[in-house]
């Protein structure tokens, strides 16, 4: 494994389908999010939660402290990325927690669950902390707050999904796609891939 270092936003686009982590960094072919309306969306309900709620402690969830908008990355998994918020817990364990422009369906999304666990084992390395479990704030779902539980299996599944990019990355290995056809008809990928 070389010095290569991804972001929690190349994990999420690998989650969507391996091959965008292919034509991005092995190509060099921009997928031009910058345009989709979910995606600017989302930006300006991040900015505008890092301008409010500085003082707001969520004591219903056992808040003592947190921080906001913290970079934070990992020698030891070659990741980084922004943490919306570290909550520091009453029990001793602090916990990642962030804010998706989304309605709450009843489940949580497999890229909303693994960025919760990259962000824990980022915040267990730098804080030296127990982090046990991570929210998710669902703005269009008027704000409604769903805990997600982590287990060994899952920090063991989020270093797979992180050796799996820097081999597609370091080694040009070109991966399967999604196995999801939908996610085909809208990709900014489609004319390119086979």
């Amino acid at each position: 494994m070389g010095d290569t270092i991804i972001t929690i936003s190349d994990v999420l686009e690998y989650l969507f389908c391996p091959r965008f982590i292919y034509f991005m960094h092995c190509l060099a072919i921009p997928q031009n999010e910058g345009s989709r309306f979910k995606v600017q969306k989302g930006r300006e309900v991040h900015e505008e939660k890092r301008i409010t709620n500085t003082e707001y402690l969520r004591k219903k969830l056992g808040v003592v402290r947190k921080e906001m908008n913290v970079f934070i990355a990992s020698k030891t998994h070659h990741v980084k990325g922004i943490v919306d918020e570290i909550l520091f817990l009453d029990d001793g364990t602090a916990a990642p927690f962030e804010y998706k422009y989304a309605e709450f369906k009843d489940t949580i999304f497999q890229t909303y669950k693994f960025q919760l666990v990259l962000h824990a084992m980022m915040i267990k390395e730098n804080y030296n902390l127990d982090v046990k479990k991570g929210f998710i704030c669902f703005t269009r779902s008027n704000n409604q707050i769903e805990e997600v539980d982590f287990t060994e299996k899952d920090f063991k599944k989020g270093i797979e999904i992180i050796d799996e990019i820097l081999e597609i990355i370091d080694k040009g290995f070109y991966p399967g796609k999604s196995r999801y056809k939908n996610k085909c008809i809208d990709c900014c990928y489609s004319n390119i891939c086979t």
